[in-house]
């Protein structure tokens, strides 16, 4: 059941991430960390629970993944869809992020949280939920052409 959920998880990963553009903003796979402070204008972070982060970012979610590694639920708003990602430990998340990895984008990332939205939409939800924009490199051909 546990692999099931996180496979489904990785399964809708390429819907759930774009591309994005290299903003000053973003902090690398390489760990680096964005140069703006990670408070949310609130001055409060928010929990790692689903509902909470779906309120303050102004959504109803709809659970879609319940397990024992994550809980998943997918915000429908008129601007955007997205989806929050919750993690009882911090080490699910890094498995998590491992595995996102491949498909590469922007995520913002709080402690044992995940929201997947558009690069442009990442930063206004950084602004309420605190958390750092990370950039996280994909595998396989690149978009661009090589130089030779």
């Amino acid at each position: 059941m546990r692999g099931a959920a996180l496979a489904a998880c990785l399964a809708f990963l390429p819907l759930a991430t774009a591309c994005g553009g290299g903003e000053d903003d973003v902090a690398s796979a390489s760990g680096k960390p964005s140069q703006m402070s990670a408070a949310p204008a609130a001055g409060v972070v928010a929990p790692a629970k689903v509902e909470v982060i779906a309120s303050l970012t102004g959504c109803k979610a709809k659970i879609r993944i319940e397990a024992d590694q994550l809980r998943q639920g997918v915000c429908h708003t008129k601007k955007v869809d997205y989806l929050i990602t919750t993690f009882p430990e911090e080490k699910y998340k890094k498995t998590w992020l491992d595995s996102a990895a491949i498909y590469g984008g922007k995520y913002l990332v709080g402690s044992r949280w995940v929201v997947s939205a558009k690069p442009e939409m990442l930063a206004g939800f950084r602004a309420k939920l605190g958390g750092t924009i990370e950039e996280l490199d994909g595998v396989g051909p690149s978009a661009e052409p090589s130089g030779s």
